[in-house]
């Protein structure tokens, strides 16, 4: 049913000017699939239209890979080894999956609160055979490992973001907080020890309706 969706997937793609090979294009319209038919049972997401999960969840998703990839390209890594990354309050799997699909390089640690979401990453990840996708049951605060960057999409105002995952942030990190229109009030509520660095627009293909990434460091 969905690969009916798959030319809008492709043109979304193509305005984004992400370099997606065949094989990621299908992983995407895969997770699609694997989204609809666990959502019947587990209510990942309260968007249950099947053209609507396109746009306002895996397009909306793709439109900060962009601004992610840079940011990424900019950091040393070993060779061979992938940057870690940790996707607070992933639900669904948005941007977490999407991330992890589009840059093979990042290994994404999605952690929620809620088992049977953490369980979903888990299942997507083995359907997809990714083997740089993780989901993690536990809460954001009692996480032990650090990343360089931590990203949430839609997932709390950007005091709890950053105070939740303070003790995840390595040295030199970078939180990367999807939002939708400029959340000036939430930008001035934050405390002095958190800077934010850029605010970055986002186009979203198919989405009229205002998207951006707010970058954020601990001063």
């Amino acid at each position: 049913m969905s690969e009916a969706l798959r030319p809008q997937l492709e043109a979304g793609v193509a305005a984004l000017q992400l370099e997606l090979v065949p094989a990621q294009i299908d992983a995407l319209m895969a997770f699609l699939d694997l989204l609809q038919k666990w959502n019947k049972v587990y209510n990942l997401t309260s968007v249950r239209d099947p053209q609507e999960m396109l746009t306002h969840h895996l397009l909306d998703s793709l439109a900060a890979v962009p601004a992610l990839l840079r940011h990424v390209q900019t950091l040393p890594v070993e060779e061979g080894a992938r940057l870690p990354l940790l996707d607070v309050g992933s639900g669904g799997g948005l941007p977490g999956v999407v991330f992890a699909i589009c840059c093979p390089r990042i290994d994404v640690n999605c952690v929620d609160t809620v088992g049977k979401k953490a369980a979903f990453i888990q299942q997507v990840a083995a359907s997809l055979r990714l083997p740089n996708l993780h989901g993690i049951h536990n809460r954001v605060e009692n996480l032990n490992t650090m990343f360089p960057v931590i990203s949430c999409r839609a997932f709390a105002s950007l005091v709890d973001f950053t105070t939740w995952s303070r003790k995840a942030l390595a040295e030199g990190g970078i939180w990367f907080a999807m939002k939708g229109k400029h959340p000036d009030e939430e930008m001035a509520a934050l405390p002095a020890d958190v800077q934010v660095f850029h605010v970055e627009p986002l186009q979203v293909p198919g989405l009229d309706a205002e998207r951006c990434v707010v970058w954020m460091r601990a001063a």
